[in-house]
């Protein structure tokens, strides 16, 4: 009677949800990796409700669960480049468009003076393997708001300022918050974490991460950049400490190893095993500490290599994820291992994982870098640190940095780099930063939530698995300060698998694929639907007056959506302002 009542809890709780994408729970398993608790009915780890908590978790399933069915998972395999890219971008439409969705239903059973807010996001800036002209992927950015009505068109105006307004800046924005009384909480959000693994089909990696905060990031605009990052268990620099040993990203890899021998005694260098990203093109940018750590005697992990877990890792992405692994344990011989990360990330998965230094007992050091690959990763520090509207700007980074001629398209790259980083709030001034410096209150709490669509090497945790025709067993896990549960869903699908496609997919993407818009029964939620999947699907086209929003159709990479989906896209939108000009009313075309 017990589980009975579990999955009806957590059915009642899940229901926007489960009804919206068509599912019926079947099953619900609970793992506890840390903590426990004696009531499976009260089992809250966070600062958010039950019923929120389990709504997240389901957002993550759902998302997980319709990514992997719907994604075009593999479909890339062995394609050029560019067709290879419109594979990513369809399965990061998928996913974004299932956690907006999702979130979006979640957000009618917050507390009414409650908002989710969007703070940091992926998809912006082009990854390994991608052009600046391919495009940004559909992602959920900064400025997305999910809360009741009221609640939200208040905190979008703020937002606007935020961007707009020169002279709006981050504590206008948090004593206006403060003073109507709305209680924010920000969102770190990566919707399908390994694209481009999940779009060659390989068999692990793939998820999606979405960290909660009881409060709003301190950043003020959309940012995406890289950031250099150095996580290891606290212990490890406490101990440096005690010796007068300072360790942080700066600090060469030999006084690092000599800091763990400190902590601990017994372990031999060998099984010191350092995950970074690795491959040609990153070379210019972490080569060095790679020598740095050979020339310790540690272990570089590659993909041959064997976790705890009996899986194999990948270093070709997913920086993340790897961050649940680090730790120290004892093989059967009894002999001490140490798992640490080491390298960069893009700036939403490094600040994901370094929100996740107090929960783990990790200390993770980061360091703001610049969008090129040019240079080692101490200098490309140092650009960032420059000021961009110095007049001798192109002649430092000339002289004291590069030591070479520069042409002016870098020079305005990294200039624009360290611009759109101040403008967002990121701290520069700062020789490394840890996740306090993002966050304006020094007592904060972060809810880390993973949707596995495959299996992932460094938790164990498996994919989403079919267990009968239209039944999936999805795996989430929900880790906090107070404790670190594995749930285990059985998810089925209440139609087939044709109409489920419809019930994830985009309605604007079913239209540039050929559905009839024109005699497709119009609902009044269909003008909310179109103006989120504008926002997801090309937010860098987008320009917002108001409560008006402009599309600039010359501002859409053609990578993204083609000439060809372009003129469906504004035959589509023109239709609908002509026959639904009050719903539409918000929308201008340009």
């Amino acid at each position: 009677m017990t589980q009975k009542n579990v999955v009806a809890q957590w059915a009642f709780d899940a229901r926007p949800i489960l009804g919206r994408f068509h599912i019926w729970l079947e099953d619900v398993k609970i793992e506890w990796v840390k903590g426990q608790v004696k009531d499976e009915l009260d089992d809250s780890i966070s600062f958010a409700d039950d019923r929120s908590e389990r709504m997240l978790a389901m957002t993550a399933a759902v998302t997980a669960l319709g990514t992997k069915l719907f994604g075009r998972y593999g479909e890339g395999s062995g394609l050029e480049k560019q067709a290879l890219n419109l594979v990513k971008k369809d399965a990061d439409a998928i996913s974004a468009y299932a956690m907006s969705e999702s979130l979006w239903y979640l957000s009618r059973t917050l507390p009414e003076n409650h908002a989710i807010m969007v703070c940091l996001g992926e998809g912006l800036m082009p990854k390994a393997g991608e052009t600046a002209e391919m495009g940004a992927n559909p992602l959920l950015g900064f400025g997305r708001v999910y809360a009741r009505p009221q609640v939200a068109k208040f905190l979008e105006n703020c937002v606007l300022k935020l961007i707009n307004d020169p002279n709006y800046h981050w504590n206008d924005f948090r004593r206006a918050i403060n003073k109507k009384d709305v209680t924010v909480w920000g969102a770190a959000i990566d919707t399908l974490e390994n694209t481009s693994r999940f779009a060659k089909g390989e068999e692990t990696g793939p998820l999606t991460v979405l960290h909660l905060f009881d409060q709003p990031l301190a950043i003020t605009d959309q940012y995406e950049g890289y950031i250099g990052n150095l996580v290891l268990p606290r212990a490890v620099v406490d101990t440096a400490a005690q010796e007068s040993l300072l360790v942080n990203f700066f600090t060469p890899r030999e006084k690092v190893v000599e800091a763990i021998h400190l902590t601990y005694p017994d372990i031999q260098s060998s099984n010191i095993h350092v995950w970074t990203l690795q491959g040609d093109s990153r070379t210019h940018r972490i080569g060095e500490l790679w020598e740095q750590w050979r020339a310790a005697g540690v272990h570089l992990v590659d993909d041959s290599w064997t976790l705890p877990t009996g899986m194999h890792p990948f270093t070709d992405s997913g920086t993340y994820a790897p961050t649940f692994a680090v730790g120290n344990w004892k093989d059967e011989s009894g002999d001490t291992h140490l798992f640490l990360v080491d390298g960069y990330a893009a700036s939403a998965e490094a600040i994901q994982a370094a929100s996740l230094s107090n929960i783990l007992d990790l200390d993770v050091s980061l360091v703001v870098l610049s969008s090129k690959f040019a240079l080692q990763y101490d200098k490309d520090a140092a650009i960032m640190k420059l000021d961009p509207d110095s007049t001798d700007f192109a002649d430092k980074l000339r002289d004291e940095i590069f030591g070479e001629e520069l042409d002016e398209t870098l020079i305005n790259t990294l200039r624009e780099n360290i611009i759109l980083a101040r403008d967002a709030g990121i701290p520069l001034k700062k020789r490394t930063i840890t996740a306090d410096d993002l966050i304006a209150e020094k007592k904060w709490q972060a809810l880390a939530v993973s949707g596995y669509m495959l299996p992932d090497p460094y938790s164990g945790a498996p994919g989403v698995n079919q267990i009968n025709k239209d039944t999936y067993e999805v795996t989430v896990r929900m880790t906090t300060d107070k404790g670190d549960k594995r749930i285990t869903f059985a998810l089925r699908l209440m139609k087939n698998q044709g109409e489920s496609r419809l019930v994830f997919s985009p309605l604007l993407n079913r239209f540039l694929k050929g559905e009839n818009f024109r005699t497709r029964p119009v609902k009044i939620s269909d003008s909310g639907r179109i103006r989120n999947e504008l926002q997801t699907l090309c937010t860098d086209a987008l320009e917002h007056y108001g409560e008006k929003v402009e599309l600039h159709f010359t501002r859409i990479p053609k990578n993204t959506i083609s000439e060809e989906e372009q003129v469906i896209l504004r035959d589509v939108l023109t239709w609908y302002k002509e026959n639904y000009p009050i719903w539409f009313e918000w929308l201008e075309l340009a």
